[in-house]
């Protein structure tokens, strides 16, 4: 059993918020694979379905981003998942908006969701995959806001357009992490970014 994980936080007062990307995407997915659901087991909305052959979960903790990992460690040890089963999809702050980034293992990177993913898995379980939906930070556009009302602020209608072109990409992506093929969704949609310099 794969496991697909959208992060965000529960109830209307989240649904457009920059938080909840993650929740957002996984909508798309499941609209996308046509999955079942949702049902609520272990604290989460879930979807299941199957993609390309594989069985999959689709779910939506509703514990709140900083308690996350309290709905998806259950589903990690009832179906004895490895690391690999796992994808997590997120907000990302280093990312620019509407651009995406494949990645597997490494820090939290100060995400809340990402850390108690990570705290109730434990330390050995945490080179599962993420898929990285980007942002942007507040002092990328000169904002003098805090990190945590701008997450927590609505997706501006200039990026809302973009949306499902980014979670487009999110889905062919995934397909390839799927396969074992996180490399070729690296290369697929990695851009990289323009140097005034080049011609």
């Amino acid at each position: 059993m794969k496991l697909i994980v959208g992060l965000g936080n529960p109830g209307p007062r989240y649904e457009t918020t920059r938080h909840n990307i993650g929740f957002l995407c996984l909508d798309h997915l499941a609209e996308a694979w046509r999955a079942q659901g949702p049902v609520i087991k272990h604290q989460a909305e879930v979807y299941q379905g199957s993609i390309d052959g594989e069985q999959l979960l689709l779910i939506k903790p509703q514990t709140f981003m900083n308690l996350s990992g309290r709905s998806v460690s259950p589903f990690f040890q009832f179906y004895k998942c490895t690391p690999e089963d796992v994808i997590v999809l997120h907000d990302e702050l280093d990312i620019d908006p509407l651009e995406i980034r494949f990645k597997t293992g490494g820090s939290a990177g100060g995400h809340n969701g990402l850390k108690s993913i990570d705290e109730c898995l434990g330390a050995l379980n945490t080179a599962y995959h993420r898929v990285r939906l980007g942002i942007g930070h507040p002092r990328k556009f000169q904002m003098r806001m805090d990190v945590a009302d701008y997450v927590l602020g609505r997706i501006p209608d200039s990026e809302w357009d973009g949306l499902p072109e980014l979670f487009e990409k999110a889905e062919q992506g995934i397909r390839m992490v799927l396969r074992g093929r996180i490399q070729e969704a690296m290369n697929k949609f990695h851009g990289r970014r323009k140097d005034p310099q080049d011609k």
